[in-house]
């Protein structure tokens, strides 16, 4: 028996059926940059204010596995081009530093 497939945000783009525009403008570029721009500015605060540096750390990278999940949802999404093959692994390069 078939289970049904989940319309959910996760799942749809785990699959590629996700719009291509969606993915890439507004799911990885708009909202993941902001997403890790608000974490970097809150790890850099926590910093800043005496925290220990584990934990800042931390909350710095916890947008990792949701930033390498957006790249790996344009990779599966049909009809990228190999620019925004590149673009989204730039990008995810730049996010983690950030």
């Amino acid at each position: 028996m078939d289970r049904p497939r989940s319309a959910g945000f996760f799942g749809s783009r785990w699959r590629g059926e996700a719009l291509l525009s969606r993915v890439y403008w507004r799911d990885m570029l708009l909202v993941g940059s902001l997403v890790n721009l608000i974490t970097g500015f809150i790890a850099l605060m926590l910093a800043a204010q005496g925290s220990e540096l584990w934990i800042a750390a931390i909350v710095h990278f916890a947008c990792l596995p949701y930033n390498v999940f957006l790249v790996i949802a344009l990779w599966r999404t049909p009809g990228r081009s190999q620019s925004m093959r590149w673009t989204s692994l730039l990008w995810l390069g730049g996010m983690t530093l950030i």
